[in-house]
């Protein structure tokens, strides 16, 4: 398991009872998380928590600030910079257990010694372009939600790096990808994190379990000839991390020369021997 163990403004202060608490810069928020199963007793009695995310038996949930909270603040990953706020189901627009793979993409694009052009699929708020901009790359970021994409730019901005090249599109990513396959446009890496299920910018329907391999078959037609890297992450539940290291031996490998890997991402618990698992990652990569 690769742990994102480098944070300073980010930290895990401890699990409990389906329950996370974490410190956010100077803001703690508990959490619900399904895979904390075990029992170390009740959080939710720390007097440093300022909001506490509850969910529903009905679906969804509601956040219960405890104590005045910004709207908005930003947190530090080493020299990035990233926007924070509550979300209307229990997320902050960041997933701290990425910045492991922010720092492999980071170092694979400075030690290629060439100009890399990223596509950046289903790219969220941009943790991954915020990254890859760093390390000297051009960014396109992709995205159905314009709330997300406009979220991206907000932490380029945050970064300083908004004279960097990054293209922002709201689009499918499927129909964004066969466009691209039409033009003739080509990517040095391809980074995705695809939902269990999601809907398009014009409602297109989204199933990883029949869509994640076409996908991929079309993503290898927009690889230039020497590929750096392609990454998956993924938190759908039963999803193996074999089965992302399968779909890219039956794409990617079969076309381009270099490595396949999966695992775990995780997160340490301060103070303690435990980790937290927080989804999965497939990895091609070439040998360069």
């Amino acid at each position: 398991m690769l742990l994102s163990s480098d944070w300073k403004d980010y930290e895990l202060l401890g699990a409990s009872n389906g329950e996370k608490l974490e410190r956010w810069g100077d803001i703690y928020l508990l959490r619900p998380d399904p895979q904390i199963i075990w029992n170390q007793g009740d959080l939710s009695k720390d007097y440093r928590i300022h909001a506490h995310y509850h969910r529903s038996n009905q679906g969804g949930g509601h956040w219960e600030n405890k104590k005045e909270i910004p709207l908005r603040w930003t947190v530090k990953y080493k020299d990035l910079t990233f926007c924070i706020k509550q979300m209307g189901f229990k997320h902050t627009g960041l997933f701290p257990e990425q910045a492991v793979n922010w720092d492999y993409m980071r170092e694979k694009i400075e030690k290629s010694n060439r100009p890399i052009k990223v596509l950046n699929l289903f790219g969220y708020t941009g943790g991954a372009s915020v990254a890859c901009l760093k390390a000297g790359a051009s960014v396109v970021h992709v995205d159905s939600s314009r709330g997300m994409v406009d979220w991206c730019k907000e932490n380029v901005i945050a970064s300083n790096l908004e004279d960097r090249p990054i293209r922002y599109i709201v689009d499918d990513v499927v129909k964004f990808v066969k466009r691209e396959i039409r033009r003739g446009n080509k990517y040095d890496a391809i980074i995705m994190d695809p939902p269990s299920y999601g809907r398009g910018a014009n409602k297109e329907v989204w199933n990883i379990e029949k869509d994640l391999s076409p996908l991929l078959d079309l993503c290898v037609e927009v690889l230039s000839d020497k590929p750096l890297f392609v990454l998956i992450n993924s938190y759908t539940t039963g999803l193996s991390c074999k089965v992302l290291e399968n779909l890219l031996n039956l794409s990617v490998a079969k076309k381009f020369s270099g490595i396949v890997s999966s695992g775990e991402v995780g997160l340490p618990i301060t103070n303690s021997n435990l980790v937290l698992p927080c989804g999965i990652y497939g990895r091609f990569e070439s040998c360069e």
